[in-house]
């Protein structure tokens, strides 16, 4: 009864309705992503673009999911996204679920009190969801102008795209879990079908960033992310044990925007968003120290070329879901827990190539846009 309460409650917060490979085909793709202009996410987006023009992947849609953002803002920045690239004809954006499987706003209230540490951050909840398309925050380069959302709904979509497509997909899931886990519910069918799973997620042997033991997208909706990392299905993780040690700094953030041979659209908006700040007060332009970590972009390094890890353990992972300050909490087990529950085994991505990712992540982000693919 349980797995039935979790996937109404799931649909009803819908909108709308691996490894390195020697074959030239490119990658089959999809991103699911609780999209923004471009942090993370955004910055991820852009270098599938260039990596789609290039044929190495081939990205079969962006998903939205709530998470940073509200999904209202989310696929707005994603709409935005893929005219901005020149890629809205290649690639299409689908709306998904609005609401996590199992919080809301009086859990989160209720958990805040029992928070000790951890930085806070509560995404989407920060602030009251956009009823219309006035609530709704537009990127600095303005709203997409003749670009809309894909009618068909984003679990929809994963599955009739896997089906179509079987163990051909990686999914990159940098978001909050919530799409993926209602479509392998809804139609478990496409579970072998799936060639893999990339995530950002989880903090297995660090401390959390929203609470001091749960990783923001799994802490997000914790029960979806349970449920999808025990479907029987390659998963590799790269949480903030990893993250946490690729920091973007002062000198590679000038290697984007101040290099005079490199001035592009994409570097003049990096510069805006990631130069000063959301309060114009603390960025790189501000600040000569400020750093950030880098998160979602190492997933898609990753499926380029899993060589990019330079650290990894195989192990047993699941999800804490219970009420508590352990809601969303990542464990890693060294040998199958005797526990009953069916728990998969997935490889922990621990330590990056920094200086290798650092090239690719700069070269990416300074490509000019791809308008040949805007003039198809």
């Amino acid at each position: 009864m349980k797995i039935i309460a979790i996937l109404f409650a799931g649909v009803l917060g819908l909108a709308g309705c691996a490894e390195k490979t020697h074959s030239s085909a490119p990658q089959k793709v999809i991103i699911d992503s609780d999209y923004n202009t471009l942090g993370d996410d955004g910055q991820l987006g852009v270098m599938a673009a260039q990596l789609q023009a290039q044929g190495k992947i081939k990205v079969m849609g962006i998903t939205v999911v709530s998470g940073n953002q509200w999904l209202k803002q989310g696929v707005a920045d994603a709409v935005k996204a893929v005219e901005r690239l020149g890629i809205a004809d290649q690639v299409g954006v689908y709306g998904g679920s609005n609401y996590p499987l199992s919080h809301d706003l009086p859990t989160i209230q209720k958990e805040l009190t029992q928070f000790s540490g951890g930085n806070g951050y509560l995404g989407a909840w920060r602030g009251p969801e956009p009823q219309s398309e006035r609530d709704l925050k537009a990127p600095p380069d303005g709203f997409a102008t003749h670009t809309a959302m894909n009618k068909q709904c984003a679990i929809e979509f994963i599955v009739d795209t896997v089906k179509a497509n079987p163990h051909e997909v990686t999914i990159l899931a940098v978001g909050p879990l919530t799409n993926i886990a209602i479509a392998v519910l809804q139609h478990p069918e496409i579970v072998p079908l799936i060639k893999q799973i990339i995530y950002m997620g989880g903090a297995i042997n660090v401390p959390g960033n929203t609470t001091p033991t749960a990783e923001f997208n799994w802490w997000f909706d914790p029960e979806a992310a349970q449920i999808v990392l025990r479907q029987p299905i390659p998963h590799v993780v790269i949480p903030l044990d990893a993250t946490n040690t690729v920091k973007l700094d002062k000198k590679t953030y000038d290697r984007i925007t101040h290099d005079p041979a490199k001035q592009t659209a994409i570097t003049k908006l990096f510069k805006q968003l990631n130069g000063y700040g959301d309060h114009g007060k603390s960025g790189f332009e501000t600040d000569p120290k400020y750093t950030t970590n880098i998160w979602d972009t190492l997933t898609i390094a990753y499926l380029l070329d899993p060589q990019y890890a330079t650290e990894t353990v195989d192990q047993w992972v699941d999800v804490d879901t219970s009420f508590g300050a352990n809601d969303g909490r990542s464990s890693g087990y060294p040998t199958e827990p005797q526990n009953g529950a069916p728990l998969q085994k997935v490889r922990i991505v621990k330590r990056f190539d920094n200086a290798r990712f650092f090239d690719l992540y700069v070269d990416l982000l300074t490509r000019p846009v791809p308008v040949k693919l805007a003039q198809r």
